[in-house]
């Protein structure tokens, strides 16, 4: 029968580490009731100044481990768990914020085969007192987390988690900091771990909290980002070069319909649109490219087919061959365009007309650039990508044999 091993990180909790210790033990009965025979509790103390590893010292049943100086939430988590036993990990904070009652009801999707990690969320519409401030700041992780990965996430941030011990690895590598909780999410989502969020209530912490909102909220972000562009890079810089394409196709209509009303000449608003739309163009079409490129990049490193795309699409087949084809028609079209307003000039054909076509020109010849370096890179780590499989099996192929050599005439034998 399975062993849930349960972590608790604990810095400076001496008000409340007694009563989730015994609100963890208490657990027992219930879990046995689901098939989980035996229940191991870890207090990592990271380096406390004060009573807290003297009261954690009381409870004969619990195993405490002590960090000689705070090295961090992650870190406290990540020796809790090198050290736990359980074939089912958990981890839970020591300041009375999350639960240990609904440790049963994460454990049963594990047990049904249901899911790999459980996040217990407090975001799910169950009791909570956790301040507007942070509510709001849980919602745009979530919000930023889906919008990267393609899939929907209530709570990345929360600190009950149950999880099979042989997904661990998978998760792994993991920060020191509280950023622990929103990166292991993001890496679970992009590395097709089963996840399933459990509705739990959540109370006002007992203590003062060491979450710095602003701070920490920035780097949750920052973090949240990071990760996702080491699986889909696509997805971070795909919607950076949409959005800013988007941008330029409004800019661009605001220069036709100025053309359209016979304004020829710029003033000052007139130019600063013109400069936005060279400025949005050449750097929507130069961070798609980027996030291709990138994904392309991840795919040789982790020595995988690249199977992610923009919007969790996978890529066309011979996205290459588009790149190419379109580049080199928009660089040929933008010369001729050039071309075209050079000899219109040159016959007097008036310069205050010229300089939307010659805009135009700047523009094709510029993007189709940037498709053309595109679709060289991409065949550059198709072909590294590639060259691995193609050894071995110029090696290993028999189809590549010769049928039938005599070896033995090509030695000069001679027969009577």
């Amino acid at each position: 029968m399975p062993v849930l091993s349960v972590v608790i990180p604990a810095y400076n909790e001496q008000d409340g580490i007694a009563s989730i210790l015994q609100r963890v033990q208490s657990t027992l009965v219930s879990l046995q009731q689901i098939g989980i025979t035996t229940l191991e509790i870890l207090v990592v103390d990271d380096g406390s100044r004060d009573a807290t590893a003297q009261i954690v010292s009381e409870f004969p049943e619990v195993r405490l481990i002590r960090h000689p100086v705070n090295r961090g939430y992650g870190a406290a988590l990540k020796t809790g768990l090198r050290h736990a036993r359980g074939d089912f990990l958990s981890f839970l904070d020591a300041d009375g914020t999350y639960p240990p009652e609904h440790l049963p009801n994460l454990c049963r999707p594990l047990l049904q085969s249901r899911a790999d990690l459980v996040i217990g969320s407090r975001m799910a519409g169950a009791y909570s007192e956790m301040p507007p401030v942070r509510r709001i700041g849980n919602h745009l992780f979530a919000w930023m987390l889906g919008l990267i990965s393609n899939q929907k996430v209530q709570d990345s941030a929360s600190g009950m988690r149950v999880f099979r011990r042989d997904v661990l690895e998978r998760l792994y590598p993991l920060p020191d900091g509280l950023n622990f909780t929103p990166v292991m999410s993001t890496r679970a989502l992009h590395e097709g771990i089963r996840l399933q969020e459990i509705p739990i209530p959540y109370s006002e912490r007992v203590g003062r909290s060491k979450l710095n909102p602003l701070k920490d909220g920035m780097r949750f972000l920052q973090t949240i980002v990071w990760t996702a562009l080491g699986y889909n890079p696509v997805q971070v810089f795909g919607l950076l070069g949409l959005a800013s394409l988007f941008l330029a196709g409004i800019l661009g209509l605001v220069i036709l319909g100025l053309r359209l009303r016979g304004v020829t000449t710029l003033g000052p608003w007139s130019t600063f649109v013109l400069f936005g739309l060279l400025v949005c163009s050449v750097s929507g079409v130069s961070l798609l490219n980027l996030g291709i490129t990138f994904n392309y990049l991840v795919a040789l490193f982790h020595k995988r087919p690249v199977q992610q795309g923009l919007f969790g699409r996978p890529f066309l087949p011979r996205l290459d061959y588009y790149f190419a084809a379109i580049g080199i028609l928009a660089m040929i079209a933008g010369l001729f365009l050039s071309l075209g307003s050079l000899v219109g000039g040159l016959n007097g054909f008036p310069l205050d007309r010229l300089w939307f076509y010659l805009l135009c020109s700047a523009l094709l010849i510029l993007v189709g650039l940037q498709l053309v370096i595109s679709w060289a890179l991409i065949r550059i780590l198709e072909e590294l990508s590639q060259r691995e499989s193609q050894v071995q099996a110029d090696l290993s192929d028999p189809a590549a044999d010769p049928p039938d050599v005599n070896l033995a005439g090509s030695f000069g034998a001679t027969s009577n």
